[in-house]
């Protein structure tokens, strides 16, 4: 089938949407190729048709587990073989995995960065038929980029592994020097560039100084009908904000990720399906969300870039109808940001200490850990050893951007189990052992295939169908592990933290000083920029496409910029029509002033009478004390 069959067939679509065809064609061409699409534009369909089209397997990297995770089971329910690998996954799960995509019929190998440090993904990768290497969210492989993640850094080390295989990296966000910033990193051979403009024609973007945010945000909702999305920046302030918007008789609920994954699937789905009208959400959430019918984005905190910030206003008005992104940001918020990059960036010294808490946090002996993962609780981390959660958190990003560990999001991971026995083996041991008969019963018929790869299981499924607590069912399978007769790996909902060497002491870690000084200049520089946003009194839309490299553009016409100034237009209008209307009418006759403001045709008795007494104090009309005149 070609590119349009397959995009009917598979996705039901008769056309592709602007740009799409083309960078398709790109692709399907041999050519290495950046995207440019703004939120909402359909970047997934770039590569997953082509990948259809060609023989062999994609690559795509994505910094976004969730994303991964939501992709794959959505090629999955169009009966396309997908997988995906990421950190928290253990070495057989991977290995199997991995031997599907170089035996078996899978066409999407879904990698985190972090994988890619590991030599087994990349050793098994030089035996894949691959047909395209699909980089998403590219943005994170540049350092200028405004979430540099420095395991992206390695993706270019699958072009070594397969040279002839074009790439495509796609971004929503990315001014000129990240675009060639990217290009560079890729190691892009004769690069097609394909950018569709940052204007958005049916956002109204608008800035708001205002102290009671809460009383502007119930005023924002009563105004705007419909669906609509709050920004803040921590979860405690998701919690308060859905509260108080509840209270008020407005139907919200608030987003995290350290909500429980069951309830925060529901929660969205809630939102998504317009159960609730308002999801109250730290930049967790959104990501890979395609809901059309969002009214309004309201930012309750400032962001701490305008590459963010676009990004999460423009998860409004998808549907391309009138829709509202509001920043509602006072003096002291101002303030508090630039305080938030001064105040808490890193020193060598505060990286240092932080890797060494870190070492002592899980435990670990100089020399050793290398390889090892673990599940990672930043805030109790930052809590035993009287830390910032900002400042560690860069320290952490400095510490793998030296090699030094890698640092994933919170992953959901459900709990797995594999047989490493045969068949024969596991009846024999069923005979054997009574105790444990119903338990492998209860996972054989629930669970099929898992002889061959790890599967999904519920603890508190196989309880209610053998009777036993959800403890003893965790118990039996820990028994049977040690038994040898099956890989047991329970579930998490934590980030990930890796150690790619053995622990070292101070005296033999080695920390780029030129790059941190570097990464701090880039973090003010994007800081001003979004005050400067929010400050300055000029059309938002130029503003924003300006940062992205399209100067010149026109006023959008509805911005808060602009309808203050056309208010004022509007407002110099009214005064000359009604100065015109008093003096033709004055002229060759006298009036009172009961006669003169009723026969006036423009404006209210207000602004009639105020034009009045200013024609009288410039001199323009004279009277008598009861008469008026020229």
């Amino acid at each position: 089938m070609n590119e349009k069959e397959i995009l009917k067939r598979y996705w039901g679509y008769d056309s592709f949407r602007p740009m799409q065809d083309e960078i398709i064609t790109s692709v399907l061409n041999g050519r290495d190729t950046l995207a440019l699409l703004p939120t909402g534009g359909g970047k997934s369909i770039c590569f997953q048709v082509p990948a259809m089209v060609k023989e062999g397997i994609c690559i795509v990297i994505s910094p976004l587990v969730a994303l991964m995770k939501d992709q794959v089971e959505g090629l999955k329910a169009k009966g396309i073989q997908a997988v995906a690998i990421y950190a928290g996954m253990g070495k057989r799960e991977i290995d199997i995995l991995l031997d599907n995509c170089i035996y078996g019929k899978i066409k999407f190998l879904y990698l985190s960065p972090e994988r890619l440090l590991s030599e087994l993904v990349r050793v098994r990768i030089s035996y894949m038929n691959v047909n395209l290497i699909a980089v998403d969210e590219a943005h994170c492989i540049s350092q200028w980029g405004y979430d540099f993640r420095p395991p992206y850094l390695k993706v270019s080390e699958i072009r070594d592994i397969h040279p002839d295989v074009p790439v495509l990296a796609l971004t929503a966000t990315a001014t000129g020097f990240v675009r060639n910033d990217i290009i560079e990193k890729l190691q892009f051979k004769q690069p097609n560039v394909f950018v569709q403009s940052f204007s958005r024609k049916n956002l109204s973007y608008v800035v708001m100084d205002d102290e009671d945010k809460f009383k502007k945000l119930i005023s924002i909702t009563s105004k705007v009908k419909g669906s609509g999305l709050v920004y803040v920046r921590n979860r405690r302030e998701t919690a308060e904000v859905a509260a108080f918007l509840s209270r008020n008789g407005i139907a919200a609920d608030h987003y995290h990720a350290g909500v429980a994954k069951e309830e925060r699937f529901k929660r969205q789905e809630d939102w998504k399906r317009n159960r609730i009208r308002i999801m109250v959400a730290t930049n967790a959430f959104g990501m890979g969300i395609d809901k059309p019918d969002v009214r309004f984005v309201v930012h309750l905190d400032l962001p701490d870039s305008l590459e963010a910030y676009y990004q999460e206003a423009g998860r409004a008005g998808r549907d391309g109808l009138k829709s509202y992104a509001v920043l509602l940001a006072n003096k002291s918020d101002q303030l508090s940001l630039k305080a938030k990059y001064t105040d808490s960036f890193p020193s060598v010294e505060d990286i240092k200490k932080v890797y060494h808490y870190l070492g002592n946090y899980f435990q670990l002996a100089y020399g050793a850990g290398e390889g090892l993962t673990f599940g990672f609780d930043l805030a109790d981390f930052c809590k035993r050893f009287k830390l910032g959660v900002i400042k560690s958190m860069a320290a952490l990003k400095f510490l793998e951007r030296d090699g030094y560990l890698t640092l994933s999001e919170n992953i959901f991971l459900p709990s797995r189990v594999l047989f490493i026995v045969g068949n024969e083996d596991v009846y024999r041991f069923q005979i054997e052992n009574v105790g444990f008969d119903g338990l492998i019963k209860a996972i054989l018929r629930s669970y099929g295939g898992a002889f061959e790869q790890y599967v999904s299981i519920s603890e508190a499924d196989i309880a209610g169908k053998i009777r036993a607590s959800f403890k003893d069912v965790v118990k039996h399978l820990n028994t049977l592990q040690e038994l040898g007769l099956l890989s047991y790996l329970p579930q998490s909902d934590q980030p990930q933290l890796q150690y790619l060497r053995p622990r070292l002491d101070f005296n033999h870690m080695d920390i780029d000083v030129k790059y941190i000084a570097q990464r701090k200049q880039i973090q003010t520089d994007q800081v001003n920029a979004v005050l400067a946003y929010a400050e300055k009194k000029e059309c938002r839309s130029v503003q924003l496409l300006a940062y992205f490299d399209e100067p010149g553009s026109e006023k959008c016409g509805i911005c808060d910029v602009c309808l203050a100034e056309k208010k004022l237009d509007d407002a110099d209008q009214l005064e000359d029509k009604i100065d015109f209307e008093i003096i033709t009418l004055l002229q060759g006759t006298v009036l009172t002033l009961d006669a003169l403001v009723p026969a006036l045709a423009t404006g209210n008795e207000t602004e009639r009478l105020e034009r009045i007494r200013i024609l009288l104090d410039f001199g323009k009309i004279k009277t008598d004390g009861k008469n008026f005149y020229l």
